[in-house]
C-alpha cells in the first residue's frame, strides 16, 4: 500500500499542474458574477476586513498531511462565503481558494500569502512575469468558537428565526409536510426547529451521513487498490478489485488512479518474469450480497462491483446520469486485456476467479485520499462514490459488505459519534433508496460534528459541499440570489426535495441546516422555494 502510494504521488503531482490553467480560465469566467456579487455583500466584506487584516502575515506554504490540509481548508472555506470567494480553483495549502486571489486583486489589496507566486527572484519567478500582488488571507470561519479575536456578534435568535423562515417553508410547493433545523455551528445549539426531530426520506443528503462514517472508519488518508496478482506456476493473472469507483481507462487519469498505468506496470513486470502469455482473471470478492440496487437498473447508479472503471459508463462522462455496463468488473478486465495486449501480453478472455493467499503481488495503483472521493461524491452526488464507500465502511468495521452491511455501519458508525440517530434509517449509501429515513436533528448535527475541532478528519464534508451558483449540484442555482454564500448537499426523488448545508449569516455565524419536504408535486417548485430559504437565512441579520 504505501509503495503504490508513494508512486501514484509524481503523477498526482503532474495531474495538478496540468489542471491548473484550466482552473484559472474558470476563475476569470466567473469574476464579472463575483464582481456583481461583490457589490451587494459590501457590509459583509467591511465586517470581515478586521479579522482579514490579524491574518495579513500569514507564511508561505508548509507541507501538511491531507486532514490538516482538508481542515484549513475548511476554515477558510465559509469565510471565503462571506467575502463571496469560492467561486473556482483548488484550496491552496494555507486555505485559500485561487477564486479569492482574483477577488483580492480585483479589490486592490495587498499583503497576504504568496498564491503560487515563486520564493525566489530570479527573472522566470512570477513576480518578474507580472504577477498580481499576494492576496490578503482569508478571516477563520471557525473564529466564532472562541478566542480574543472573536468579534462576531451573538448567535440570531429562534422567534427571529421563526418570522423569517416560516412562512417561506410554508410555501405549498413544499408540499404537506416538511421539516427544518437551523443550528449555530460553533456551540451546537439548535436556533430554529421545526419537525426537527421528525424522519422522513432525505433522498442524497443521506450522503452527508455516508460520508461522516467513512472519514471516522476509515479516515481521511486512506486510499483504496486495485492490484495485479500472479499464481505461482499457473501463470494466472488475477486483476484484484479493491473497491475503487473512481479508476479510469481513459488516456487522461486527471489524478485518479489509471487502469492503463496498471496494465503497464503489469507487462512489464510479467517481461521480467519471461512471461508473454498468461491466463486472466478478475476477483471481486471484496463485495458480498447482490450488485443491483433495489431501484433495479437505473441511469444514476451502475451495478456495485468492487472493480469498476470509470463508473460502468458508456461514455466519457464523469458525473451525472447515463447509461451504464451490465457487468462493471468484466467490463474492467476486457479493457484490462486490450491494454495489456497493447505492450505485447497475450491473455485468455478473461473471467471471474479469486486470487489465492499465495498469489504474488506484481503492481497496483491506488485512489488518492478519500478526503477527495467524499468532496467529488458530495459535490457532484456521486451515487457511485456513495454505495463503494458504504461497503468500504463495512469492511473497515467488520461487517458484510453489502447493501445492508453497508447501511448497518454507517448508523453504528455514527452512534460512535453520538450522533441522534433516533427515527434514522439507512439502507443504502447513496439517497436512492426511499425507505431511507433521516431528520433534519441528525443532518445538522453531522455538519456541526464536521465543523467540530476534536475531528479534523471529517472536514471534506464540508469542502465537498457544492457552493451555490460555482460547483456541482449548484452550479445553475441562485444565480440571482446567495451564489458563493450558501454551500449544501441537494436531495431529490420524485415527491422529495432536501437541502442540507452551511451558510454564514449577516452577522457573521455559520449556521449549518436541514430542509427536508416530503409530497411535494413540482421538482422545480419545490427547489425554487428550498433557494429562497436557504438565501433567506445567509441574508438573515437575526441576532
Amino acid at each position: 500500500m504505501v509503495r503504490a502510494a508513494n508512486a501514484v504521488r509524481p503523477r498526482l503531482a503532474r495531474a495538478a499542474g496540468t489542471v491548473r490553467p484550466r482552473l484559472e480560465r474558470a476563475a476569470n469566467a466567473v469574476r464579472p458574477q463575483l464582481e456583481r456579487a461583490a457589490a451587494a455583500t459590501k457590509p459583509q466584506l467591511a465586517r470581515v476586513q478586521l479579522a482579514r487584516k490579524r491574518l495579513s502575515r500569514n507564511t508561505g506554504p508548509k507541507t501538511v498531511r491531507t486532514w490538516q490540509y482538508t481542515a484549513g481548508a475548511a476554515t477558510a472555506g465559509v469565510a471565503l462565503a462571506v467575502t463571496v470567494a469560492t467561486a473556482a480553483g483548488p484550496w491552496d495549502s494555507t486555505g485559500q481558494r485561487t477564486a479569492e486571489a482574483d477577488r483580492a486583486v480585483a479589490l486592490e489589496r495587498t499583503g497576504g500569502t504568496d498564491h503560487g507566486r515563486n520564493s525566489d527572484t530570479s527573472g522566470s519567478s512570477d513576480a518578474a512575469a507580472g504577477a498580481p500582488r499576494p492576496a490578503p488571507s482569508a478571516a477563520s470561519v471557525l473564529i466564532g468558537l472562541g478566542g480574543a479575536a472573536n468579534t462576531v456578534k451573538s448567535a440570531p435568535t429562534g422567534a427571529a428565526l421563526s418570522g423569517v423562515l416560516g412562512p417561506l417553508l410554508g410555501d405549498a410547493a413544499l408540499g404537506s409536510r416538511h421539516t427544518a433545523a437551523v443550528v449555530d455551528v460553533a456551540t451546537g445549539k439548535r436556533l430554529y426547529g421545526t419537525g426537527a426531530d421528525d424522519a422522513l426520506t432525505p433522498a442524497s443528503t443521506t450522503k452527508i451521513a455516508t460520508a461522516v462514517a467513512a472519514l471516522s472508519a476509515m479516515g481521511a488518508d486512506h486510499r483504496l487498490t486495485t492490484r495485479a496478482a500472479l499464481e505461482p506456476d499457473t501463470k494466472e493473472l488475477v486483476l484484484v478489485g479493491g473497491g475503487d469507483p473512481t479508476l479510469t481507462a481513459h488516456k487522461e487519469a486527471d489524478g485518479w488512479a489509471s487502469l492503463r498505468d496498471l496494465a503497464d506496470r503489469t507487462a512489464k513486470a510479467l517481461k521480467k518474469r519471461d512471461l508473454h502469455e498468461v491466463t486472466l482473471s478478475y476477483d471481486t470478492t471484496l463485495y458480498a450480497g447482490p450488485e443491483l440496487h433495489p431501484i433495479g437498473v437505473n441511469v444514476n447508479l451502475a451495478p456495485v462491483s468492487p472493480l469498476m472503471a470509470d463508473e460502468g459508463r458508456i461514455d466519457d462522462s464523469t458525473s451525472g446520469p447515463v447509461k451504464r455496463v451490465t457487468d462493471p468488473a468484466a467490463d474492467a478486465a476486457r479493457a484490462f486485456r486490450t491494454f495489456l495486449e497493447g505492450h505485447g501480453i497475450k491473455t485468455t478472455p478473461p473471467g471471474p476467479s479469486k486470487a489465492t493467499t499465495r498469489a504474488k503481488n506484481l503492481t497496483a495503483v491506488s485512489s488518492p485520499p478519500l478526503s477527495a472521493l467524499i468532496e467529488r461524491m458530495l459535490t457532484n452526488s456521486d451515487n457511485d462514490i456513495a454505495e463503494a464507500l458504504a461497503r468500504q465502511t463495512a469492511v473497515a468495521t467488520g461487517k458484510r459488505a453489502s447493501f445492508d452491511g453497508g447501511a448497518s455501519a454507517i448508523a453504528a458508525t455514527l452512534k460512535k459519534l453520538e450522533l441522534p440517530l433516533k427515527g434514522a434509517e439507512f439502507h443504502d449509501g447513496s439517497g436512492l433508496d426511499r425507505d431511507d429515513r433521516l431528520t433534519a436533528d441528525l443532518l445538522t448535527a453531522l455538519l456541526v460534528k464536521a465543523g467540530d475541532p476534536s475531528h479534523p478528519e471529517l472536514r471534506p464534508v464540508l469542502t465537498g459541499l457544492p457552493v451555490a451558483g460555482f460547483t456541482g449540484t449548484l452550479t445553475s442555482r441562485y444565480t440571482n440570489g446567495a451564489a458563493g454564500v450558501v454551500r449544501a448537499k441537494t436531495g431529490t426523488l420524485t415527491g422529495v426535495n432536501t437541502l442540507a448545508g452551511t451558510v454564514v449569516d449577516q452577522d457573521g455565524r455559520l449556521l449549518a441546516f436541514a430542509f427536508l419536504a416530503a409530497d411535494t408535486t413540482s421538482p422545480l417548485a419545490a427547489q425554487s422555494a428550498l433557494d429562497r430559504t436557504a438565501t433567506a437565512l445567509a441574508a438573515c441579520g437575526c441576532g
